[in-house]
């Protein structure tokens, strides 16, 4: 007998899940967990409960979370484990925030959808108690600097197939890695901005901040469940590995904007009468090709003005600082530009189910691409698993407030290109040498494996 009610009702959820859980007391069995898994995630429906052993299928987006009308399903807590960790002070709490989460905290709050709130939401870990608040847009731009440099390397070299997925997203990858792993080689190996930051904290940032890498706690909040599962993959122990430390996680927790802000609640924080603070010194400046990383579309803009000025020498022409093909909610869009004297094509794509048809046309050579972005959630990470939910049921409207905030604040910004952030060029010099030196290639790069096993009942390999 299944541990599972039929997927037909609503979708299934493993007790061990890391990343969301059911309480099975408020489900109302309404379907709308079912629909979005089955219809826009594409998982449920792409395998049977009776060939995996009655174990769930899960690429830990959170979107059943996201869409649940009664909070039956919600992201699995890490923030009291933070808020602990806090408490002891012979720890060093350093808290990473994403670029999504300062478009959208705000509305957990009764502010306006899409208000820009880095500020208030840098000064409210500090009200937490956190040690050192940093910007993942920082780990953003260093991930554009190796995704880009890769990208030229495949291209110009023809050392890896094309076209070159994005890897940012780890649902994507985990939806790969269980029902495409033959396009496994295809994915970039560069970490995620979570990824690099990580490691790059418990090496370069202790080094330089005089602390004992061992007493550090890595916190990232981020819009995304998928996260809690990513930093739990066997391969992100990079800095252990450096350091000689056994067990030493590259992050430890992760909370998602929601938790931020029942974290806050839980202390009687008044979020809005909080004012501004700035990120810490170091590690706390991004690029505004970081900030965009959060819209669908974001990275590939960032990666393409970087890659540009890479392969010609020449400055990114402006269509790149506001390359239109590739922005907006269209669930799959393409472009075709000219790199000095080479025709480079690439697409956009969010939403996993999307991903089916596109990858069956480049397998059949009907579509021919360099580049192909993957974002599962709707919008990107504005629409993650672990956002603020649509309460009023705006849908698209309110993803757009949120892109518009991000990429106003990219418009606003003097540094726009990751790889003129004086911060990224320093942590090269004194560092990691160059992108895709031998030590980036082990901090900073990862690989990924076939999972396609656990479809017939083999989870050797989560």
């Amino acid at each position: 007998m299944s541990q599972h009610l039929p997927p037909e009702v609503r979708v299934p959820i493993d007790r061990d899940n890391v990343s969301i859980f059911r309480d099975e007391e408020t489900c109302i069995k309404c379907g709308q967990c079912r629909d979005v898994c089955r219809d826009y995630i594409g998982v449920l429906g792409s395998y049977e409960l009776s060939k995996t052993g009655d174990r769930a299928i899960c690429v830990n987006c959170g979107q059943c979370a996201n869409v649940c009308p009664v909070e039956s399903i919600r992201e699995q807590p890490e923030y009291g484990m933070v808020a602990a960790e806090v408490m002891d002070s012979d720890k060093v709490v350093i808290v990473s925030t994403s670029p999504s989460v300062r478009a959208a905290l705000g509305e957990e709050f009764g502010m306006d959808k899409g208000s820009f709130v880095q500020g208030k939401m840098v000064a409210l870990l500090r009200a937490l108690g956190v040690d050192y608040v940093l910007d993942t847009s920082f780990g953003a731009d260093l991930t554009i600097v190796e995704e880009a440099s890769e990208l030229i390397e495949r291209i110009t070299k023809g050392n890896k197939p094309l076209p070159q997925f994005t890897s940012c997203c780890p649902a994507w990858v985990k939806f790969a890695e269980i029902f495409y792993p033959e396009i496994l080689p295809h994915i970039s190996t560069a970490k995620s901005p979570i990824g690099m930051q990580g490691p790059t904290i418990k090496t370069y940032f202790a080094k330089k901040m005089g602390i004992d890498p061992s007493k550090i706690v890595n916190v990232a909040v981020t819009p995304c469940t998928a996260k809690k599962y990513e930093i739990r993959r066997e391969e992100m122990r990079a800095a252990g590995k450096y350091l000689g430390v056994e067990n030493m996680r590259d992050m430890d927790y992760v909370i998602t904007t929601r938790e931020l802000a029942q974290w806050a609640r839980m202390k009687n924080i008044d979020f809005s009468a909080l004012e501004d603070s700035e990120y810490d010194r170091l590690m706390g400046q991004g690029s505004g090709a970081g900030v965009i990383f959060g819209n669908t579309g974001g990275v590939m803009e960032a990666a393409l003005r970087t890659a540009y000025e890479y392969m010609t020498g020449e400055k990114a022409p402006e269509s790149l600082y506001q390359l239109e093909p590739v922005r907006g909610m269209e669930a799959v869009r393409e472009a075709s530009l000219i790199v000095g004297d080479m025709k480079v094509n690439v697409a956009v794509v969010y939403g996993t189910a999307n991903i089916r048809g596109l990858i069956e046309q480049i397998k059949n050579q009907k579509k021919e691409y360099h580049f192909v972005e993957v974002m599962t959630c709707p919008g990107g990470c504005i629409g993650g698993g672990g956002q603020p939910k649509d309460k009023e049921y705006e849908g698209d409207a309110l993803r757009e407030k949120r892109i518009q905030s991000l990429y106003q604040r990219d418009e606003g910004m003097k540094l726009r290109s990751s790889h003129e952030n004086e911060e990224i060029k320093a942590l090269y010099r004194e560092f990691y040498g160059r992108p895709l030196s031998s030590l980036a290639e082990d901090m900073l790069h990862t690989s990924y494996g076939d999972k396609s096993r656990q479809l017939n009942g083999d989870f050797s390999i989560m």
